[in-house]
């Protein structure tokens, strides 16, 4: 995992020609959930990381897309929540997040190829007929000869 808390300030890289200015991603400090001690409950070492997709400046095609996933991490109104909580540091988990809100900013910037559809070859029917034809002979010759 790379450090990326100190390249914040310049924004977050999307890819070579995008980059999300920092002032829009919101980080907060807050208590982890789970096991971990004492420290849990004196230190906030989770993040909550809010990024609004709506009144960022990425391009449209990746607003649409973003808005258009199934993702359970985006609300209805655009907004990006991720909770980071996975490592003990404050600074882990916030590397963490950014992480992941880069990846999942990447993920709708590849485009899916359209699948195509494509019928079965002769050869793979006629040898799927016959195989079907032999379990069938198969099964057959198992039964009890009744007179």
């Amino acid at each position: 995992m790379t450090n990326l808390t100190t390249s914040l300030d310049s924004g977050l890289r999307i890819s070579a020609s995008v980059t999300v200015p920092a002032r829009e991603i919101e980080l907060t400090a807050i208590r982890s959930q789970g096991a971990g001690g004492q420290n849990v409950n004196k230190v906030a070492t989770g993040i909550h990381l809010r990024f609004d997709v709506l009144a960022s400046s990425l391009p449209d095609v990746y607003k649409e897309r973003l808005l258009a996933l199934g993702d359970h991490r985006i609300t209805a109104e655009g907004v990006i929540i991720i909770k980071a909580q996975r490592y003990r540091s404050q600074e882990k988990n916030r590397d963490d997040s950014l992480v992941r809100l880069r990846e999942l900013i990447r993920s709708v910037a590849q485009v899916q190829k359209k699948r195509r559809a494509t019928t079965p070859t002769r050869s793979s029917q006629k040898q799927r007929l016959e195989g079907k034809k032999k379990r069938s002979q198969t099964k057959t010759l198992r039964k009890k000869i009744t007179e």
